[in-house]
């Protein structure tokens, strides 16, 4: 288990508020796509670095997932450790977002995150979701 993985998970974030910084922060990652890991809530996370292509297609298509499903004028579900030098983002899910922040007393974890470390597997209480398990294999067998 990679105790730094779950240590930055607890790190301090900020909060991508509008679109247009979603925009911002996707354009950095993209501009330097190797050594990206991804991994989604309660699923064993793969120990290998995604390739700049599968990266591209995982933007692309959680970018346009967020869009759809959380209609508002702002985003304010996606967090990065370091917005101008991202290495470690987590994306919340549109339906299962709670109080992000903890506040609630009821911690929710992000659905995807994005990291430049190995994942360690992210338990959630809370089943996945068919869609959200057909979507991730979809994208990743």
């Amino acid at each position: 288990m990679s105790q730094e993985f779950l240590k930055r998970m607890d790190g301090s974030f900020r909060g991508m508020l509008q679109w247009t910084d979603l925009d911002a922060l996707w354009a950095r990652v993209r501009a330097n796509p190797e050594g990206w890991y991804v991994s989604l809530v309660g699923v064993e996370p793969v120990q290998q670095a995604m390739t700049p292509a599968a990266l591209d297609t995982f933007i692309t298509e959680v970018d346009s997932l967020l869009r759809r499903e959380h209609d508002y004028s702002y985003c304010g579900i996606v967090y990065a450790d370091q917005p101008e030098q991202p290495s470690f983002i987590k994306i919340y899910d549109p339906h299962n977002l709670g109080s992000s922040c903890g506040s609630s007393g009821v911690r929710i974890p992000p659905r995807w995150v994005l990291s430049r470390v190995p994942p360690a597997l992210i338990v959630d209480e809370a089943p996945l979701p068919n869609s959200r398990r057909r979507w991730w294999q979809k994208l990743f067998g």
